[in-house]
C-alpha cells in the first residue's frame, strides 16, 4: 500500500518535534492495515496537532479547539464505515475536557490520539493541563499552582476501554497505533513527545527522559479489561431499529368555518400545572381546521412546575408576519400569577376586548368586557380550566366553533384523554354561558 502522505504539504514542523515522527507512524500504520484515504477521516483542532489534518491525502474535518471529539462522533454515527482518527494536543484536551470523558464513557469506535508535549506549544508556550510544576513557561508560577493532568488515568477511570500511554520515540509506535485504530470501541494513546520550539529551550528534556518517567507511572498499555464492553454505535443502531417508528404527522383538513373574519389575537394568562400550552395548541389547532394560518408563542418559568404560565395565539387568514399582541381580541385569565405577570397588558386593552376570567382572579382596571365563570363551584379541575375556557369561548362563538375545538381535540387526544376531553368541552359549551 502507497504512502497517504500528502506530498504537496509535507509534515513541516520543528527538528526534534515529537509530532513529525507520530505523522509518519500514522502513515505506516494506515499503510500496513491497507486502507485508502477515502476511508478514513482525519479530524483536529488548534495547534501543532491541527496540522495533521493537512499531511495526509484523506477526508478531513478541522474545527475548534479542543472540540475534535464532538465533530468525531457525529461524522462516526452517520457514517459508521469510516476509520475516524482524532488528534489533539495537550492544550486542545484540557480545554474540551468534558469532551474526552463523554468519549469514554460513550465507547464510540474512535481513535484519539493526544500528541502530549506538555505545553501550549504553537501559541506562546503557556502551560496545559499536563504541565509539570516545575516547568519554566511563559506562564510564570502558574505551572506551580496546578497538579498535572494523567490524561491515560482519567481516560481509564471514565471509562475508556483502549487506553495506551507511551513515547513518541519508541520503535513500534506504527504498530500500536495501527492496534488502536483495529480497536472496536473508543481507544486513547497519550503520545509523549518533545517541543523544541518551545518546551525544551528552558526545560530539558530528552526521549530517554521521557521513557524514565513513564516507566515509574502505572501500566497503560491497550486494553483495560474491566472497561470491556460493546461498542456504542452498534448498540444505539440497534436498539433504534427496535423502538416504534413515529406516527406519520397530522394532517388537518381545512373544511370549517370561523366564527369571524380577519385576524384574532388571543392570550391565555394561567399558571404551571393549567395546561396552557396545550390549551394554546388546541387552539391554533381548531384554527387550522378553519384553513387560518396560526401562531403560538409561550412563556413560563425555567422552574416549570411553579410560576406563570402564559400563550400567545394568533389566528388570521393572511400570512402572519409579526407575532406581537399589543391589544388582543381576547384575554383568557386563568389564574393571579399570570395576570400578575403581565399587568401592563391590561392598560392596552379596549371595549372591543373580551376578557374571560376566573372567579377569584383579580383583574387590573381597564376598558375591556369582562366575562366571569366559576368553573371551581362546577365542579371542574383546575388543571382542565384552560381546555374548558376555549370551550366557553367557542360556546359564546368567539374566535373558534365548537366543532373547530372538538376536532382539534381528537387530532390531539386518544383513549381516555379524549374522552375526557369531549366531555369537558360538552359540559362548558352550553347556552347558559352566553
Amino acid at each position: 500500500m502507497n504512502s497517504l502522505l500528502n506530498a504537496a504539504r509535507p509534515p513541516l514542523l520543528c527538528p526534534g518535534c515529537a509530532h513529525e515522527r507520530i505523522t509518519r507512524s500514522l502513515d505506516q500504520a494506515f499503510q500496513s492495515m491497507g486502507l485508502a484515504g477515502h476511508q478514513i477521516v482525519i479530524v483536529s483542532d488548534i495547534g501543532c496537532s491541527g496540522l495533521f489534518d493537512t499531511f495526509f491525502n484523506t477526508h478531513a474535518m478541522h474545527g475548534l479547539h479542543g472540540r475534535a471529539l464532538t465533530y468525531a462522533t457525529g461524522l462516526k454515527m452517520s457514517r459508521p464505515e469510516l476509520n475516524v482518527v482524532v488528534t489533539m494536543g495537550d492544550g486542545g484536551q484540557g480545554i474540551g475536557g468534558a469532551h474526552l470523558l463523554a468519549a469514554c464513557r460513550r465507547n464510540l469506535d474512535v481513535t484519539l490520539l493526544i500528541l502530549n508535549n506538555f505545553n501550549f506549544g504553537m501559541t506562546g508556550g503557556q502551560f496545559s493541563a499536563t504541565t509539570p510544576p516545575e516547568a519554566q513557561l511563559s506562564s510564570g508560577f502558574l505551572p506551580a499552582l496546578e497538579r498535572p493532568l494523567d490524561i491515560g488515568e482519567v481516560a481509564r477511570c471514565a471509562g475508556a476501554p483502549y487506553v495506551r500511554r507511551c513515547s513518541g520515540y519508541q520503535k513500534n509506535l506504527a504498530e500500536q497505533i495501527q492496534e488502536a485504530i483495529e480497536y472496536p470501541g473508543f481507544a486513547l494513546m497519550d503520545i509523549w513527545g518533545i517541543c523544541p520550539g518551545r518546551y525544551t529551550k528552558k526545560n530539558r528534556l530528552t526521549p530517554k527522559m521521557i521513557d524514565d518517567a513513564l516507566a515509574v507511572r502505572s501500566t497503560l498499555d491497550g486494553i483495560v479489561s474491566e472497561n470491556v464492553r460493546p461498542e456504542y454505535g452498534q448498540q444505539y443502531r440497534q436498539l433504534a431499529s427496535e423502538q416504534e417508528k413515529a406516527s406519520a404527522p397530522a394532517v388537518i383538513d381545512a373544511h370549517l368555518t370561523a366564527p369571524q373574519a380577519g385576524r384574532q389575537e388571543v392570550i391565555l394568562l394561567g399558571s404551571a400545572g393549567q395546561r396552557v400550552v396545550t390549551a394554546g395548541e388546541l387552539l391554533c389547532m381548531a384554527g387550522l381546521t378553519a384553513g387560518l394560518q396560526t401562531t403560538q408563542k409561550n412563556e413560563y418559568n425555567i422552574t416549570v412546575l411553579r410560576g406563570p404560565s402564559i400563550s400567545e395565539l394568533i389566528l388570521s387568514p393572511q400570512e402572519i408576519d409579526f407575532t406581537g399582541i399589543e391589544t388582543p381580541h381576547v384575554v383568557v385569565a386563568l389564574d393571579q400569577e399570570g395576570v400578575d405577570r403581565r399587568r401592563d397588558l391590561f392598560d392596552h386593552l379596549t371595549k372591543e376586548t373580551l376578557i374571560m376570567g376566573i372567579k377569584g382572579v383579580n383583574l387590573p382596571d381597564s376598558k375591556a368586557r369582562v366575562h366571569q365563570i366559576d368553573l371551581k363551584a362546577e365542579g371542574i379541575k383546575r388543571a382542565d380550566w384552560a381546555l374548558t375556557s376555549l370551550a366557553v369561548l367557542a360556546g359564546l362563538k368567539k374566535v373558534i366553533t365548537l366543532q373547530m375545538l372538538e376536532t382539534a381535540v381528537k387530532i390531539k387526544f386518544k383513549g381516555q384523554a379524549l374522552t375526557t376531553a369531549l366531555d369537558l368541552i360538552k359540559r362548558a359549551g352550553i347556552d347558559k354561558r352566553k
